[in-house]
């Protein structure tokens, strides 16, 4: 009888320890979100609205960030939840206090980028609609510097880690300026 008791006992213990583990781990879950963005893709648009590049669940859908020696493109960053709507952040989420802990913001991070061809900067967009609060939007700008295409990554940082990054790089080609 003493082995099958601590058989018995043994997948109790078990299966308490795994429930203990998943119910913490899900707590946590609760808490990544609070404060952080689970994205599935973005957007870089034109001040115009034109798409210029979409990744999406790892799927390049349009790729078309071109432009010439000496101009600049400032794009704004949309980031996108699971069904490929944009994530939109009320402005109270991003300063209200957590547990007594200020919220951290988000930034953007540019990486792996080659500035002899093309120089991406981050730059944060500010509008005013008429009485309403301001809203500070994401976004980057880039200079053609030479002919010819660079790369970089793009990540949305909350703090020391990333809650997104790209997972293709994003192209960039530059043409020769018109003459």
């Amino acid at each position: 009888m003493g082995p099958l008791f601590l058989r018995a006992l043994k997948a109790q213990l078990v299966f308490l320890i795994t429930s203990i583990l998943l119910f913490t781990i899900g707590c946590e879950d609760d808490d990544h979100d609070a404060g952080h963005t689970d994205a599935d893709g973005f957007i870089l648009e034109t001040e115009g609205e034109v798409e210029m590049w979409k990744e999406f669940k790892g799927a390049v859908v349009t790729d078309n960030l071109t432009l010439a020696v000496g101009d600049t493109l400032e794009l704004k960053v949309h980031f996108l939840d699971h069904d490929g709507v944009e994530i939109t952040h009320d402005e109270h989420d991003d300063h209200d206090d957590h547990e007594g802990e200020e919220e951290e913001e988000s930034t953007l991070s540019i990486t792996e980028n080659d500035a002899t061809i093309a120089i991406v900067e981050i730059e944060e967009h500010h509008e005013e609609s008429g009485s309403e609060e301001h809203h500070d939007e994401m976004g980057i700008e880039v200079i053609g510097v030479s002919a010819g295409t660079t790369n970089f990554k793009l990540r949305l940082m909350h703090g020391e880690h990333a809650d997104y990054t790209s997972v293709n790089n994003v192209k960039v080609t530059v043409t020769a300026a018109a003459n």
